[in-house]
């Protein structure tokens, strides 16, 4: 149970990595970037499990995976459009991101823990999978991102607190300010 409470946690951290690496504006760099947070993810939950590891598994388990969608690709392919597909190719992409690297670790997490070893993965069963667990992931990165925006609104009322505090703002202007983030929420 520990074990799988770790991987959660790398899995986690590198959902946050690939998500950033989704907004980078050059198309096809954000997807070498997502990529490479994958791979990073793959050796560190190896590790974990106390499993080989090898650059080229980890490169063909990803590429399997994910594959070139056109999805993705047709997202990246947004950034050239200067202003708004820069934006809106860069948004779809940070969530996309977030949600293959999502998908891509469950697969790894129930790999390792049912199998102990890379080898005998079934990759047709795991691309199948692949589609169950993305859409999973879509749902766990749009939790991320509110769980990160309240915890932002929870920081900036504590600065609040600390700045009435000092008297550096008023009782009036902490109860505005505060009213105005729990409004965001």
């Amino acid at each position: 149970m520990v074990k799988r409470m770790q991987a959660e946690e790398i899995v986690r951290g590198h959902i946050l990595w690939a998500m950033g690496g989704g907004l980078m504006p050059l198309p096809l760099l954000d997807l070498a970037a997502v990529t490479a947070v994958q791979m990073d993810m793959l050796k560190q939950l190896s590790n974990l499990y106390e499993v080989d590891f090898s650059q080229a598994m980890g490169k063909s388990f990803v590429t399997a995976m994910t594959g070139t969608t056109l999805a993705k690709l047709g997202t990246s392919a947004l950034k050239i459009i200067p202003g708004v597909g820069t934006i809106v190719g860069g948004l779809s992409m940070s969530l996309l991101s977030g949600a293959s690297t999502y998908a891509v670790g469950q697969i790894a997490i129930g790999q390792l823990e049912s199998h102990g070893e890379w080898g005998s993965i079934d990759l047709d069963k795991a691309k199948a999978k692949y589609q169950e667990w993305f859409e999973k992931g879509k749902e766990y990165v749009a939790n991320l991102e509110k769980e990160n925006k309240a915890a932002t609104i929870l920081e900036s009322l504590e600065k609040l607190g600390q700045l009435r505090q000092q008297g550096v703002i008023s009782d009036e202007e902490f109860e505005a300010k505060k009213k105005e983030l729990l409004a965001r929420l």
